[in-house]
């Protein structure tokens, strides 16, 4: 928020905006051309990549807006509150969006692998043994190995933890009015993230190349890559909301006080720190 916050009358509410529907447009295009894409129609890729290119233009215009109204000093509390609301909410579903892959998860390793493995199933396939990690009952699958918790995923895990230090010492000395120490600990956070990014690419190569374990490596393989594919992604656009807080901060943008971007940008990479835990310990370790 801008230090012009406080005089901003308690009335005073954005005019309309062309941002979401052009928003609903792109991300309709993108969908569209996507499914097209995955069944090789020949305007599947072109829309689905105009739909990316619209999507990331139709960001950059609606969130330049909000950011020149609120170094404009026209944001007062009630906008402040609402934008806090919008992001909380916004973290909650997406705390449902990975809660339904935990979910799916669990159903395949404690109901339905043991079902295959009970003893109606056993005449059915009797070489099949209901321990996670495995082709399924049906030998249809490659045969592949497991990614286990060393050492990838335990250096990305302390990168991550790690990196929800520096950002939070980058956050007090924002409320301590220390630029500088603010800039800094703030871009040793998004290195940080960039790392993880480097680490799990890496990752990938290694599980396609050497283990076998692919999307296509039954469920196993989907949930795997689904979960820290998801959370990959979801790294990445989080550096990206840092990268421009940082370069607002480098412009001067935000007070001691005001500075909801940068808290807003924050409570998402924790909630990615968190997610992380979360996988470590559920996707790797058990």
């Amino acid at each position: 928020m801008s230090s012009n916050h406080a005089t901003a009358p308690h009335y005073f509410v954005p005019g309309p905006s062309r941002w979401p529907m052009l928003a609903g447009m792109s991300m309709l295009a993108t969908m569209i051309g996507a499914s097209g894409w995955v069944n090789d129609a020949a305007w599947g890729r072109i829309l689905c990549l105009v739909g990316i290119v619209a999507m990331i233009a139709v960001l950059f215009g609606w969130f330049g807006d909000a950011i020149r109204e609120s170094e404009g000093g026209l944001y007062s509390k009630r906008i402040d509150y609402s934008y806090r609301w919008s992001m909380g909410w916004f973290i909650f579903s997406e705390v449902m969006f990975f809660g339904a892959f935990f979910g799916a998860l669990f159903y395949a390793r404690a109901i339905t692998m043991p079902w295959l493995g009970d003893l109606d199933n056993k005449i059915l396939w009797p070489d099949y043994s209901p321990q996670w990690g495995n082709a399924g009952p049906a030998g249809v699958v490659d045969a592949f190995n497991t990614m286990g918790p060393f050492p990838i995923p335990t250096i990305n895990t302390a990168l991550l933890l790690l990196s929800g230090v520096t950002l939070t010492i980058s956050h007090h000395a924002l409320q301590a009015g220390k630029r500088s120490k603010t800039i800094f600990w703030l871009a040793a956070t998004i290195l940080l993230g960039a790392i993880f990014m480097g680490f799990q690419a890496y990752e990938y190569i290694h599980a396609y190349s050497e283990l076998n374990l692919k999307l296509t490596s039954g469920i196993y393989g989907s949930t795997f890559f689904m979960l820290t594919g998801f959370h990959g992604f979801h790294v990445t656009m989080g550096a990206i909301m840092l990268a421009v807080v940082l370069f607002r901060l480098m412009k001067g943008h935000f007070t001691a006080e005001h500075h909801f971007a940068f808290e807003g940008a924050a409570w998402y990479w924790h909630f990615v720190d968190v997610v992380w835990l979360g996988l470590y310990v559920i996707v790797y370790w058990l």
